[in-house]
């Protein structure tokens, strides 16, 4: 499933040349429940939307108690730091930095003092106006904690606090711009919120009497409850005593769901916006065989996220579907220095060929992505190495040639190998014998009359919502 790539910070993680994740999101609603183990296993369902920090807020009716820490959701959490929440709300979140540094102070959920009480906010996604947005505040006064977007935005909700959260909420919404799912929780109420193209995904479900709200349907499996739908774009959900109360706040134009969270990010299990990840990436490789013939021996993923599609690769094309790559499971973070020995040995710590099945055969290695083609030269190197007589690369998704600015990393656009280079050029710098990417028609035509629905923006630098002159990871730290 979801890694992360090879970084040049030494100590982050150092796995896989992919894009990296972004962070996941849980709320709950339920009286007699133990909400704060069910948004514990809620999180631990999303922990592949982000492993740098965890955290949970729960409240009783009275005040909202607060655990957050860096590292895995089992790390930060135990028997006995959960049996001291007690309370019917519960809201959490794993954070990948998209925006700030990976630090404590940054982790969520945030929760503050506000003129109406107490507040704590979940949030996945990026601001594209934060520097603006934070501009305002500071000539206001404003004095902030962390350097993570979600933190302006507590700051103009808790500005904006007249009569009701509701209404703050809604007057907040109307100054924000960019990617946003948030989910806020208060002494005795859970709200969720969509930003008005839908971007980032966030779904509705119920477990019993309860109500829950999650990044991915994936999460609402793991602890028996069922999906009911996806929040609509712009839309605000209340969650009280009364039961669930839906606000249309904003009407989008058109909704721009992220096309990578169907591609890579997001679990194959999960259910979002109306398509099962798995049965799309299967879809995927299908077309990928349509598009591009080739005659091999096997059909090869790249586990785990190429597994889908090549599956789908195998069926349409009839040839042979056949693990070839084993995939360490039990890696899990390896802080290695960024050194070139030392990537290499990355990669073959993660996946490693198996020379009896593969050596004298042709095969199509199917993968999601491809980022800086520097996993993809070592794992073409690796299959000659062990005898394989051609390898033809097939990737389920068009050439990456933009940067995200809606919540996964996508490095630089000077990072990315397709925004510099055709394809010939990078079929050889691969050193593969083919090399093909799925078309953007060919993608899209997966979603037939949904087509139009989804941000394309890393393929065809068509952004849905403007995009900032200067941004960075660290555009508030500096």
């Amino acid at each position: 499933m979801a890694g992360h790539f090879e970084s040049d910070e030494p100590g982050r993680w150092v796995t896989h040349d992919k894009p990296k994740d972004e962070c996941g999101v849980f709320g709950i609603y339920g009286r007699g429940l133990d909400v704060a183990r069910l948004t514990y296993y809620g999180l631990y369902a999303l922990q592949h939307r982000g492993q740098e920090s965890a955290g949970i807020a729960v409240a009783d009716g009275d005040s909202v108690f607060l655990q957050k820490g860096m590292g895995l959701v089992p790390e930060v959490f135990n028997g006995e730091n959960l049996d001291k929440f007690k309370g019917h709300i519960a809201i959490g979140h794993v954070r990948y930095s998209t925006t700030g540094s990976s630090l404590p102070i940054n982790a969520q959920p945030l929760v503050f003092r506000y003129a109406g009480g107490m507040m704590g906010l979940a949030h996945n996604g990026n601001l594209t106006n934060v520097s603006e947005l934070c501009q305002q505040l500071f000539s206001n006064g404003a004095v902030f904690q962390s350097t993570t977007d979600s933190e302006v935005i507590v700051n103009m909700i808790a500005r904006n606090y007249q009569n009701s959260m509701e209404e703050a909420v809604m007057k907040c919404m109307i100054d924000l711009k960019g990617a946003y799912s948030l989910v806020i929780i208060t002494e005795n109420k859970l709200m969720a919120v969509r930003d008005p193209f839908a971007i980032r995904p966030l779904c509705i479900g119920r477990l019993g009497d309860a109500w829950v709200v999650t990044s991915e349907s994936c999460a609402l499996a793991t602890i028996g409850a069922e999906l009911v739908r996806d929040m609509e774009p712009g839309e605000i959900i209340i969650i009280d005593d009364n039961g669930l109360n839906s606000l249309q706040m904003m009407r989008p134009r058109r909704k721009a769901h992220c096309i990578f969270e169907y591609i890579y990010v997001a679990r194959p299990d999960s259910t979002m916006d109306g398509y099962n990840i798995n049965t799309v990436r299967r879809a995927m490789g299908r077309q990928l065989a349509r598009e591009y013939r080739v005659d091999a021996d096997f059909v090869i993923p790249v586990p785990d996220s190429g597994t889908a599609a090549a599956r789908g690769y195998a069926e349409e094309s009839g040839i042979p579907f056949e693990e070839g790559l084993m995939k360490n499971r039990y890696i899990g973070r390896t802080f290695i220095q960024p050194n070139q020995s030392m990537r290499d040995l990355a990669v073959r710590l993660k996946l490693n060929p198996i020379r009896d099945i593969l050596a004298g055969k042709r095969v199509v290695m199917v993968d999601d992505s491809l980022v800086r083609g520097t996993t993809s030269t070592k794992l073409v190197a690796m299959l000659r190495n062990c005898g394989v007589e051609e390898v033809h690369l097939c990737l389920s998704s068009p050439p990456i040639i933009r940067s995200c600015y809606y919540g996964i990393d996508t490095s630089n656009e000077s990072e990315l190998i397709a925004a510099r280079k055709q394809v010939s050029d990078i079929k050889n710098i691969i050193k593969a014998d083919g090399l093909h990417y799925l078309s953007l028609e060919g993608l899209l035509d997966i979603f037939g009359d949904n087509r139009c629905n989804f941000c394309t923006a890393c393929f065809s630098g068509e952004y849905p919502v403007e995009i900032p002159k200067k941004a960075g990871k660290y555009e508030l730290e500096s």
